[in-house]
């Protein structure tokens, strides 16, 4: 099933992905990027339009990292059946929410990252600064997209904010309802360039991804007045061409983004504090009291910002569990297949 032809580099093919292919790959294989997921089923667009194709049977046998996202390249060939996933960019990813202990894979080969949040009481530092980490471990930058800016009189307040989270961190205030937003926002929409959206329900994400889109691609729910917080309206990744160039890829809103595998992204968003905490007696310490901690000293001397200091202390408690909880996992799964392993073994002897 075709629609449109599109040349790779709209749909954000660069030297990057070409250099991993063989020479016989660049004669007899198609690249395309999967735009949506849906189960086992990919939806992706190529030079020859958009096409469907299910995944292998042995590729459900792979870790989930090797498995497609939506953002990703996957190489097609001849018959229209996936060969193989590309390297990528970037990755984002997160740990699953509720009891199973996994890792979901958001979206890759993403350029820019709209942190959404509202001008309102849904505003939070703490959760900015989550998904700053996000970013800035995945190599990818940052952009601070507050909407709502029309319906309050101190914008400027909310603006200035969010930029003591990190020096040089771009800003913009805008109303996702006017058509002056993708004016605002086009700098990061250039053709091939390709733009992920995050932030909680309700503040506005797929108001955004319509205007920017020109189209309803999006439902759009309503706020609650008594919180701020709003119904999920988007339930699935999606990448989505822009118009006047660039993708755009929405994701559900995330009220509880569990961080996985960012040790460097938290570092390198609190790295004043990752400056005190060299001075520190020994290399493992918590900061939770121990002695000769370099971060608590300076803390009792008010030359850290207590807020920060405390996000700091938990999104790194958060990645400890989430490690703890990874080698607890590995560990069960492989005596898991050591057991299947005797079982089979025991089956076979007495078959012969």
């Amino acid at each position: 099933m075709t629609e449109k032809a599109y040349s790779l580099p709209e749909l954000g093919w660069r030297h990057f992905f070409q250099q991993q292919l063989t020479l016989e790959e660049l004669e007899t294989t198609t690249p395309v990027r999967v735009f949506g997921i849906n189960r086992h089923l990919i939806d992706g667009v190529g030079e020859a339009g958009r096409q469907q194709f299910a995944l292998p049977h042995a590729w459900l046998q792979y870790s989930v990292q090797e498995l497609p996202t939506v953002g990703d390249w996957v190489l097609i060939d001849q018959e229209g059946q996936p060969l193989r996933l590309l390297e990528r960019t970037s990755l984002f990813k997160r740990m699953a929410s509720g009891h199973e202990v996994r890792v979901q894979l958001m979206a890759a080969n993403v350029d820019t990252l709209f942190i959404v949040s509202s001008c309102n009481q849904e505003f939070s530092l703490s959760r900015l600064e989550r998904y700053l980490a996000l970013a800035l471990d995945a190599g990818v930058e940052p952009v601070v997209v507050l909407t709502k800016a029309d319906l309050v009189e101190d914008v400027e307040g909310f603006c200035a904010q969010a930029r003591t989270l990190r020096p040089g961190l771009m800003i913009e205030a805008v109303n996702a309802k006017e058509t002056k937003v993708i004016d605002v926002l086009r700098p990061w929409c250039t053709t091939g360039q390709t733009v992920a959206l995050v932030g909680s329900s309700g503040v506005g994400k797929s108001t955004l991804v319509n205007a920017l889109s020109s189209a309803a691609v999006q439902d759009v729910g309503a706020t609650r007045d008594k919180d701020a917080k709003g119904r999920h309206t988007t339930t699935a990744r999606s990448l989505h061409l822009l118009p006047g160039g660039g993708l755009l890829l929405d994701s559900p809103g995330m009220r509880e983004l569990q961080l996985s595998d960012c040790e460097e992204g938290v570092a390198s968003l609190f790295e004043e504090i990752e400056a005190v905490a060299r001075n520190c007696r020994f290399n493992d310490c918590q900061h939770l009291g121990e002695a000769g901690c370099a971060v608590a000293a300076a803390a009792e001397r008010d030359e850290l910002d207590p807020r920060r200091l405390t996000n700091y202390l938990k999104l790194k408690a958060e990645q400890k569990r989430a490690d703890e909880t990874m080698v607890e996992k590995r560990r069960k799964d492989k005596n898991f297949g050591k057991m299947c392993k005797r079982v089979m073994s025991a089956k076979k002897k007495e078959r012969e």
